[in-house]
């Protein structure tokens, strides 16, 4: 309890009710006030601070239970304790279902005033709890909101970033274009043409990111076929079925799936180069589950599946291109290899999702 003494009002059409429980209570650390009939307590309720009232059920003009009504509908009403001289219970019962903490039979007895003096501890002792608890999960709500809030915010910043690293990626790649365009070797044309596609690979992911709801896991299937699309634009591959892509609904981490658009360029990019030496022919990429938790990629074509191509099983492990393609698939834990059994040159790599990612994908 604190140093202010508790703020006690008391009903009673008695005077001599009154003068006794106000001296009772008084000399139990109480500030009594009285009333003598309802409208005089609600009056005091109206320009006076008042932690507890109790108030009798048998008064003229307005009641007990009228009272009790008019109290309650008092912004932030103290807890009120219920006095009645009658033994009827359902004088009791009706003044608890108008929202009376309590009841004590009054006498003009001691008994009285030691049984008033624990209803109307116990009232305030619940109204505390329940402010505490009212104040506890205001602070929670308070808690919860500042979170959503930061998080609301860091969310902002993370797109704000991956918006703009995919926009100098895109700067980058426009840069090798030009650099492309200008030089007159084609071997240079070449190479700037093929880091132009890595990096534009790289940028997708990014701006997946900054247009996704989750910062924290890429739809490598859209991905995939935004990355296909740009690939069959940059390569002037104008026949969907030169180039297409099959996938199944996979969300992956996004340094992951950056991992796989490089991986997927690269093959493609090799397919371009070396599949159909005497024109074009088709090229499948392929992303399917093997389990819930498993994943296989393949990349082929039709063509004339030569030893000598830098992804032909045998093959050492010289070439930028298939030094890229282990790179990633050891960042993947993947495994990988030629399929030799394909008429053609089929790459599959095989590798597990992130546990993040199985239980994103399950909910």
């Amino acid at each position: 309890m604190s140093d202010t003494p508790p703020r006690f009002l008391y009903i009673d059409d008695d005077p001599g009710l009154c003068r006794l429980v106000q001296k009772g209570l008084e000399r139990r650390g109480y500030h009594v006030l009285t009333a003598h009939d309802g409208a005089d307590g609600i009056a005091i309720l109206g320009r006076e601070r008042v932690d507890v009232v109790a108030l009798d059920h048998y008064m003229p003009g307005q009641d007990g239970l009228a009272t009790l009504s008019a109290i309650r509908e008092l912004p932030n009403p103290p807890p009120v304790v219920y006095v009645t001289g009658t033994q009827e219970g359902s004088v009791a019962i009706a003044a608890l279902k108008a929202g009376a903490s309590d009841y004590v039979l009054k006498s003009a007895e001691g008994e009285f005033i030691t049984l008033l003096e624990a209803a109307v501890s116990q009232a305030m002792h619940t109204v505390r709890l329940r402010r505490a608890k009212e104040d506890a999960e205001a602070e929670l709500r308070a808690s919860r909101d500042r979170f959503e809030a930061l998080a609301a915010e860091r969310a902002l910043l993370m797109r704000e970033v991956n918006h703009r690293v995919g926009n100098s990626l895109q700067i980058i790649a426009a840069l090798l274009h030009l650099q492309a365009s200008a030089s007159p070797n084609d071997d240079v044309k070449s190479a700037l043409a093929a880091a132009n596609r890595r990096v534009m690979a790289v940028a997708q992911v990014h701006r997946r990111l900054y247009t996704s709801d989750d910062l924290h896991a890429v739809a490598l299937d859209q991905y995939l076929t935004a990355l296909v699309d740009d690939l069959r634009s940059s390569a002037d591959v104008g026949d969907a079925s030169l180039l297409s892509l099959e996938a199944e609904p996979v969300e992956l981490d996004p340094d992951k799936a950056v991992a796989v658009g490089v991986v997927v360029t690269e093959l493609v990019l090799n397919a371009m180069k070396h599949a159909y030496p005497d024109g074009r022919g088709p090229i499948r990429v392929r992303l399917e589950r093997d389990s819930a938790d498993r994943v296989r990629l393949a990349v082929e074509d039709d063509g004339v599946g030569r030893s000598d191509q830098p992804f032909a099983a045998g093959r050492s492990a010289q070439g930028l291109g298939r030094m890229i393609v282990r790179a990633m698939a050891t960042k993947l834990n993947a495994e990988w290899g030629q399929d030799e059994t394909h008429t053609g040159m089929r790459v599959v790599l095989s590798f597990d999702l992130e546990p993040n990612a199985q239980r994103h994908a399950a909910a």
